[in-house]
């Protein structure tokens, strides 16, 4: 089977996407001439030309708007913003705009956007580029929200995200764009289902994104100590899954939401609470939580490692639940 790079398959997506559809065009800052912030547009503008890979002025806001433009008037754009930090900026064109054009339009009108954008910490970047604002976006009714953390999804995620009529917002976790996995041939174009990236039978940790690795490390080390973890990877955190997480839940009696984000008002707060709501009776011990912990994300290594859900903490949580 095949390997590549998170980043090789996103760029593959992108290219297949410019191939396929004379609608598709790439916005956003540095994604022409410089070949994109973390190099996945690289050669595009050379070989599909400036109408179709713009660069923008740096102005989320500005070159949100101007996708979404392009989105009612028959394009398929595809708007890349530098980092989630930087999406705030656009929260008006997202949020007031895009999300809510087809319900305030009574159907008539669509927003066929997708919205690419880096995520989460870990690389030293400091608090303004380091955020996992995922929780965010998840909470707005009118787009669909996706954590693409396999060279698989990565690669398979986003021409059906185009082929969405409202839009879609695609979080890359930018610590994955250097990871090496195998790319199956024919490769999966799931944007509905979460997916078990490992069975188990004693407990069910529940992620998406950058944390899925560190999350199967935690069952490597679980399984040394004669712990049998499940491992859910959401993929798609709106909508939620619901029906996969219950029957993993239903399994394993147990579970354990890692989530890179704060855990005041998380996304891993509303996965308990559907936990809850549909495994009450089901459940040997409440459902317990591995999340960043609540300051801005440090620039200094050590405290950038301290904030964030680590292996050993993952393993802690589950170890604790079981009474270990």
């Amino acid at each position: 089977m095949p390997t590549t790079s998170y980043r090789e398959a996103m760029r593959q997506a992108l290219r297949d996407a410019l191939l396929r559809d004379p609608r598709v065009i790439l916005l956003g800052e540095d994604v022409g001439k410089y070949g994109g912030s973390y190099a996945v547009s690289k050669g595009f503008l050379d070989e599909f030309g400036a109408e179709r890979v713009r660069d923008t002025p740096l102005s989320e806001l500005g070159f949100v708007g101007a996708g979404i433009g392009a989105a009612l008037g028959g394009m398929r754009p595809i708007v890349e913003v530098m980092t989630v930090n930087f999406s705030l900026l656009a929260l008006d064109q997202i949020v007031n705009t895009a999300a809510l054009y087809r319900h305030m339009s009574g159907g008539q009108f669509g927003v066929p956007l997708v919205i690419r954008m880096a995520t989460g910490a870990g690389r030293q970047l400091a608090a303004q580029h380091s955020h996992s604002l995922e929780c965010w976006y998840a909470h707005i009714p009118g787009i669909r929200v996706l954590a693409p953390a396999t060279v698989e999804d990565a690669r398979g995620m986003l021409w059906p995200a185009l082929e969405d009529p409202d839009p879609v917002v695609i979080f890359e976790h930018a610590q994955l764009y250097n990871m090496e996995g195998e790319l199956p041939q024919p490769f999966t174009a799931d944007i509905e289902h979460a997916r078990v990236r490992r069975a188990g039978t004693d407990v069910s940790l529940i992620t998406y994104g950058g944390s899925l690795w560190k999350t199967l490390d935690a069952a490597n080390a679980l399984a040394e100590q004669g712990i049998s973890a499940e491992v859910l990877d959401l993929r798609v955190l709106r909508p939620l899954d619901t029906p996969t997480v219950t029957a993993s839940v239903r399994k394993t009696r147990r579970a354990v939401v890692v989530d890179e984000g704060w855990r005041t008002g998380s996304l891993a707060a509303e996965l308990m609470a559907r936990i809850v709501e549909n495994n009450f009776y089901d459940l040997d011990a409440p459902p317990a939580r591995v999340c960043s912990q609540e300051v801005p994300i440090p620039y200094a290594k050590h405290l950038e490692e301290a904030a964030l859900p680590q292996v050993p903490g993952i393993v802690a949580a589950v170890r604790q639940m079981l009474g270990r």
